[in-house]
């Protein structure tokens, strides 16, 4: 048996994108990124460590010029914040 991408995002309580910005982040593949990023979801700190990846993402894609990006990116950071308002907005 084989787990897919979709298995692991099924698992860590994080949107696809929110795997992505980790991916993106850390310069890693999606599935170990799902992997991390439950990881971090379940301990003290990981969520707030999240946040901060998602802005180093919207960080570097302002640097890079990459508007488009920044704005999903940012769209991203809501949506996280929202649905992990007890860490990630500390």
């Amino acid at each position: 048996m084989f787990l897919t991408v979709e298995d692991c995002l099924a698992m860590c309580e994080l949107t696809e994108p929110e795997v992505h910005a980790i991916a993106q982040h850390e310069n890693i593949p999606e599935v170990v990124a799902a992997a991390l990023g439950n990881y971090l979801v379940h301990s003290q700190t990981g969520e707030r460590q999240i946040r901060r990846m998602i802005l180093d993402d919207i960080r570097d894609a302002n640097d890079a010029g990459n508007a488009v990006r920044a704005a999903e990116l940012k769209m991203v950071l809501k949506h996280f914040v929202e649905t992990h308002p007890h860490h990630a907005a500390q």
